[in-house]
């Protein structure tokens, strides 16, 4: 029988549980299981705040993870764990500041955050009024407005509001203000520095706490990215930010959170030691293969069933199990692509009949997912074919750093740990890979 209303409003339901979206820490359909284990055991986020709970002075701690593996929802349990303990943490999405196509500098970056800092602490009912005579933008464009330098390059800055938007929107101002602040940098950093040190200052006035501690949580940095023949300016502007300026990264009396590319170990190796010995933690795809291998692991499979169970207690209703696992195994056990291939089988039901959903039923989403990630170069297919073979990066050069960085970004690699990081192509290319033969291995002509 054609599709009864009560089950178009059954799968408009399931389609919107399925949102790809930020989990508040108290949210219900939250499963902390999903990035509770490290490398070493324990939860990433734990460590983390129990990590800036020791420090005295400030510090730096460094997260990572291939998009969709649930980086900012983390961040935002970090922010509400560390709030809890007593420490005044406060978010910003680096996205809302800075053009993520185009090359970073420790300027900008620098003026993003304090910027973040100053947004987030107006908005906070504790500590607004207290911070409310100056903001940094203001202290900003008084700055760029006392310095020949940015008049030369012709800046036009009517106020607070064209700093912000140009910095976001607008690369050739971008590009102009990174020019002129060249001859600045040191001032600039230092001024920066000053005013997170007044910040700090002025909420633990406002508290009555001398000791309280602050901590700026910086997302979205790993998304800075380039593209086309600018990507590797972009990457090695990424390098140059957190190796050449690690100790300004080093905020002094501030405890800062950097999210950071995955790549960043070959990036920049050593960056976190120049940072006071900060470690980066990984978040990873779900567990769903054992070790190095092939081979399904259940408890893997399990937990993504009870993923989609919180977020659509009645799932069974539209997908049999076998579904379920058909797609959680051709996700790869990467979250945001295990919802994407359960709602685009939604649109194509047109009858009662059809449900629930077999394995049989979902392949066509399947072969669309694989078909967005093809065609692939053979130069390409030789890197996959080494990565299928030895679990690992194999980057040979520094100048294929782009090319890692678009297998990872584009989810083309995924990135596992079962005690230790381990590498693998998408389940979905996986007989495109293996079917190709690397040119050192074919007969001559």
């Amino acid at each position: 029988m054609p599709l009864s209303n009560d089950k178009r409003i059954e799968l408009k339901a399931l389609y919107n549980a399925l949102n790809d979206r930020v989990l508040e820490p108290d949210d219900p359909v939250y499963v902390a299981q999903i990035n509770e284990r490290t490398a070493s055991g324990s939860d990433a986020v734990s460590e983390i705040a129990a990590e800036i709970d020791f420090q005295e002075g400030g510090g730096v701690c460094l997260f990572t993870g291939q998009r969709g593996t649930g980086k900012s929802t983390e961040l935002k349990r970090l922010q509400a764990a560390l709030n809890s303990m007593g420490v005044a943490a406060f978010y910003a999405d680096l996205s809302e500041y800075v053009l993520l196509t185009k090359p970073i500098e420790i300027t900008d970056f620098l003026i993003s955050m304090a910027g973040a800092l100053s947004d987030r602490i107006a908005a906070d009912p504790r500590f607004g009024q207290q911070l409310a005579h100056r903001s940094y933008w203001e202290r900003l464009a008084s700055f760029l407005q006392a310095k020949v330098e940015f008049k030369e390059v012709g800046l036009k800055i009517e106020g607070v509001a064209d700093i912000k938007a140009s910095l976001k929107n607008d690369p050739d101002f971008k590009q102009r203000i990174q020019q002129a602040a060249r001859g600045h940098v040191a001032q600039i950093v230092a001024d920066a520095h000053a005013f997170f040190a007044e910040a700090v200052s002025t909420m633990r006035a406002a508290t009555g706490n001398p000791a309280l501690k602050v901590a700026l949580i910086i997302d979205s940095v790993e998304r800075i990215r380039g593209v086309g023949e600018e990507a590797m300016q972009v990457y090695e502007s990424v390098r140059n930010l957190f190796f050449a300026h690690a100790e300004h990264l080093r905020i002094p009396r501030l405890h800062m959170v950097y999210t950071v590319p995955p790549y960043l170990s070959i990036l920049a190796a050593g960056a976190g030691a120049l940072m006071g010995g900060a470690t980066v933690r990984r978040l990873v795809s779900t567990h769903i293969f054992k070790d190095r291998s092939r081979e399904v692991d259940p408890e893997g499979l399990a937990l993504m069933r009870r993923v989609i169970a919180q977020r659509y207690a009645t799932w069974a209703q539209v997908f049999t199990e076998n579904a379920i696992e058909h797609l959680a195994l051709s996700s790869g056990g990467d979250l945001r692509e295990f919802f994407r291939l359960l709602r685009q089988c939604l649109p194509s039901v047109r009858d009662d009949a059809q449900l629930p959903l077999d394995a049989a039923a979902v392949a066509h989403v399947e072969t669309a997912a694989r078909a967005e990630m093809l065609p692939i170069p053979a130069d390409h297919l030789d890197w996959l074919k080494r990565i299928t073979a030895t679990h690992d990066t194999c980057l040979q050069a520094d100048d294929k750093l782009p090319l890692l960085a678009h297998f990872l970004d584009n989810r083309l690699v995924l990135n596992y740990r079962n005690g230790s990081d381990w590498y693998d192509v998408h389940p979905l290319l996986r007989h495109v890979v293996d079917a190709h033969e690397p040119a050192a291995d074919r007969p001559a002509a």
